[in-house]
């Protein structure tokens, strides 16, 4: 099992020194990747109708995930570097594959392209795409990435995009792979479907629920599921560097491939304090 880190951006105010600092010394520590999360915008929640049901304001900085790997892929050698997830739909498909081939070439192979749809309507309204489409419109979006990632020239019209004789040059060296997240069963069959693996976070008995609906929806698109990657997002419900090691050790009893330590709503203030936890659970996980 794949042991990453996720980047406490919220936590950090956009500090590029601490984008480098977290980003080497993951490496450093023994960490097999870093995760990151994505939001475009930022959206004040009151007086919207209908509400804003996510839990980011417009206080919470964010990194774009595709511009800071790419910072990354020059000061790192070894970890994945992986979206966890970008929010696909509201993003210009051959923009994307665009970015993410840049990227997986810059990092000599290093990308995980996670995807979702999202919460916040305002992004999808700033981005001039439309949000209630966005399920529909992302299943269309990962087949168009995978062609544009592999084809010298296509031609392309679906519900949403339209390319006639054109492609992306260079493309990449290798089959980028595609993760999805999310809660729903729609995103579980979606992803059972058309994805590389599943990413999980919140509460554990949600998780092995989730589990259960997309192991019976590889079934029945004729997947083996032991070629289905199974992430878990650790720490949130954790105090502490030891039980953030026992809840890893339950992630690999129940059979995850990856399981990705988030370090946010601890009280850290700084990188520093965020890297001395992680270090922390890296010397518990090695002795267990």
């Amino acid at each position: 099992m794949k042991i990453g880190a996720v980047y406490p951006q919220i936590e950090l105010r956009g500090d590029p020194e601490a984008v480098r600092r977290i980003g080497t010394t993951v490496e450093s520590l023994g960490f097999d990747y870093l995760l990151t999360y994505d939001h475009v915008l930022g959206a004040v929640h009151e007086g919207r109708e209908p509400k804003l049901t996510g839990p980011y304001t417009e206080k919470h900085p964010f990194h774009d995930p595709l511009v800071m790997f790419a910072h990354l892929a020059a000061l790192t050698r070894r970890i994945e570097l992986v979206t966890g997830i970008l929010i696909l739909p509201q993003r210009q498909t051959a923009l994307v594959a665009r970015q993410a081939a840049d990227v997986d070439l810059l990092s000599a192979g290093r990308l995980r392209l996670g995807v979702g749809i999202g919460w916040n309507y305002v992004e999808y309204q700033a981005l001039g795409q439309d949000f209630k489409t966005r399920g529909r419109r992302e299943e269309e979006q990962v087949e168009l990435l995978r062609r544009l990632w592999t084809e010298p020239l296509l031609t392309f019209h679906g519900q949403f995009d339209h390319i006639e004789r054109a492609c992306i040059n260079p493309r990449p060296t290798r089959r980028i792979p595609i993760w999805f997240g999310g809660f729903s069963e729609a995103v579980y069959r979606r992803a059972a479907r058309l994805g590389d693996g599943f990413i999980f976070t919140g509460a554990p008995e949600r998780a092995v629920d989730g589990w259960t609906q997309v192991e019976r929806a590889l079934s029945e698109a004729g997947r083996d599921v032991r070629q289905f990657g199974k992430e878990m997002i650790v720490g949130r419900l954790d105090k502490t560097p030891q039980e953030v090691a026992a809840r890893i050790e339950w992630c690999r009893e129940w059979g995850c491939t990856h399981a990705a330590v988030d370090t946010m709503n601890k009280g850290f203030a700084t990188a520093d304090t965020h890297l001395e936890f992680l270090a922390e659970v890296r010397r518990h996980v090695g002795r267990s």
